[in-house]
């Protein structure tokens, strides 16, 4: 896998956290899909709506891990504060494949 698959999701975390719509839209194929578990394959729409305006529920998001897996899947360890407390830690395997972000599945952990 290139540096450039984890540069994509690295980037992809960035925008999310400034909340920098234009810039993330520009990281996701048109056919993405989102899956955690509260979301059932959402698709770009969908997750631009719904789950990309979320992190104002966060004062912090620090990457732990960001880790290829194989030519197309990057692992993600990350760990966040809520603003209302509480520490936590999710695992993301993300799929990117000519540079655009196809696949995110969020696998959620417990309180750290």
């Amino acid at each position: 896998m290139s540096q450039k698959a984890t540069d994509v999701v690295e980037a992809a975390f960035q925008h999310y956290r400034s909340q920098d719509r234009e810039a993330a839209l520009d990281l996701y194929a048109d056919d993405f899909s989102f899956t955690s578990p509260r979301d059932d394959h959402l698709d770009k729409a969908a997750f631009f709506e719904r789950c990309f305006p979320t992190a104002d529920r966060m004062t912090e998001q620090r990457l732990l891990h960001v880790t290829p897996a194989d030519e197309e899947l990057v692992l993600v360890l990350y760990e966040y504060e809520l603003t209302t407390g509480g520490r936590y830690r999710n695992m993301e395997a993300i799929r990117v494949r000519d540079g655009l972000i196809r696949e995110v599945q969020v696998f959620f952990g417990g309180a750290v």
